[in-house]
């Protein structure tokens, strides 16, 4: 894996290893978005340990690495994962990334396409394109944590944040409460810093379009505009690119309805 990612300010991501499937399975790195952690990949867990090793890794300011210290935001994030990897010392995986992890893998795919055996993104952000709406909320919620505290942050995030309106609605079928657990154990150092939404991005769409790497992105049903746009954009851009709507879900079909999406990335792997 090529050095030229790394630096000495960046400290590589925490993660945690699942090697269940033995010493030759191949790899999948798993990566969560804000507010959450590796937790988020539980039901995959289950489903994909059998078969391939994971790799689980909780973004800086988050889970494992909540003490590593900011900035955040994707350029940060993506030198810090890089570090993980490179510590890792995985030469190919197959990525699985949502909202904000998924963004953190498009621009790694960009600057290390040979890592790469398939990109799987769920609701991606694209890199150096605008989330308006996204942007705005995270603005909101950054406020309130100066303001009011992380518990109130914590709690509009949850109770105003739209993509998780399903899990809201449904709270059995979409474990609710457990989800909430997730988001009240972090600690919110990234919504302190005001870079994770305004801190720019130059744009990569170039890099995008010389990737030969398969890519399937996943969006639910009733997922923010803002992502779904991003999709559309991704899809005129990225050369290899299948898109699927999860009927009935929201921003985090892995989690609400995790057997469609375990099923539907299973045979995306397959055919591969």
């Amino acid at each position: 894996m090529s050095d030229e990612m790394t630096s000495d300010h960046v400290p590589p991501a925490r993660c945690e290893t699942i090697t269940l499937a033995g010493e030759t399975a191949p790899w999948i790195v798993m990566l969560h978005g804000v507010s959450q952690d590796r937790r988020i990949f539980d039901k995959q867990v289950e489903e994909f340990s059998v078969d391939f090793r994971l790799l689980l890794i909780d973004l800086p300011g988050h889970g494992l690495s909540s003490d590593l210290p900011g900035p955040y935001g994707l350029e940060a994030f993506a030198e810090s994962i890089h570090g993980t990897l490179k510590e890792a010392g995985l030469e190919h995986s197959h990525f699985w990334g949502t909202h904000l992890g998924a963004g953190v893998g498009l621009l790694l795919a960009c600057r290390m396409p040979q890592f790469f055996r398939s990109l799987i993104l769920e609701g991606p952000v694209f890199p150096g394109r605008s989330l308006p709406a996204v942007t705005n909320f995270l603005r909101e919620v950054s406020e309130t944590t100066r303001t009011d505290g992380i518990q109130a942050a914590r709690d509009l995030w949850w109770n105003e944040g739209n993509w998780f309106a399903i899990i809201r609605a449904r709270p059995d079928r979409c474990r609710a409460a457990e989800h909430r657990t997730i988001i009240n154990d972090f600690l919110g150092q990234p919504w302190l810093d005001s870079g994770l939404a305004n801190r720019p991005i130059s744009p990569i769409d170039d890099q995008l379009s010389a990737l030969d790497v398969p890519v399937l992105i996943m969006n639910g049903e009733h997922d923010l505009p803002d992502f779904h746009a991003a999709t559309e954009q991704l899809a005129t851009v990225l050369a290899n690119c299948r898109c699927t709507v999860v009927k009935d879900a929201g921003g985090f079909p892995l989690w609400e309805y995790p057997e469609r999406i375990n099923d539907q990335v299973r045979l995306f792997l397959k055919h591969l």
